[in-house]
């Protein structure tokens, strides 16, 4: 069976281009430092800092592009660290999600929602979906072997566009639970 690539996704912050301005100044441009293996998506060269009631988190990319609203994606025990409930949801789904402070060479913002811990997931294209006979929302186990620490995630869901490159998103907890340093595969389970 054909495998896909499983990359560790580590605490980031997205957010909207006023939001960015408000941060970082009304000159400040949003610069790529390199690209993300999906289409379009990069890791910039800014950093801020997210405050939770507990801890402060230091020096946290933002990705890019600018989207529509503030995301910040952290782990659980990021969530700990700062002190706000671990809410796991699909990126993009923040309604009603941990409110948190970012904290910018420039300015603050308080939000009122907008931290969550990214559900697993996988990005395919539309042909990459019909050929693993899944369909977008559909919730699938990814197995993925390592040296010494081999498991099978459950609860992983599809996201399927032509925007999308093929490949399955887990954060820091759930990488360092398989061991998944370097290049990792791994077997889609219907």
């Amino acid at each position: 069976m054909k495998q896909i690539l499983v990359e560790t996704s580590a605490r980031h912050i997205h957010v909207n281009e006023e939001q960015f301005k408000i941060l970082c100044g009304e000159d400040a441009t949003l610069e790529v430092r390199a690209p993300l293996s999906q289409p379009g998506q990069f890791v910039s060269t800014t950093r801020l800092d997210i405050v939770g009631p507990k801890r402060s988190i230091q020096n946290v990319s933002i990705l890019g592009p600018f989207r529509k609203n503030a995301q910040i994606e952290i782990s659980m025990t990021d969530a700990r660290t700062l002190g706000v409930p671990g809410i796991v949801r699909e990126s993009g789904d923040t309604k009603g999600s941990a409110p948190i402070k970012l904290v910018g060479p420039k300015g603050e913002l308080e939000l009122s929602e907008g931290c969550i811990v990214a559900k697993r997931h996988i990005h395919m294209t539309p042909q990459d979906a019909l050929d693993f006979g899944v369909e977008n929302g559909q919730i699938v186990k990814m197995q993925i072997k390592t040296d010494s620490r081999s498991l099978i995630f459950d609860d992983v869901v599809v996201r399927v566009s032509e925007k999308y490159a093929l490949d399955c998103h887990i954060d820091t907890d759930d990488s360092n639970a398989a061991n998944a340093g370097g290049v990792v595969y791994g077997t889609l389970i219907k």
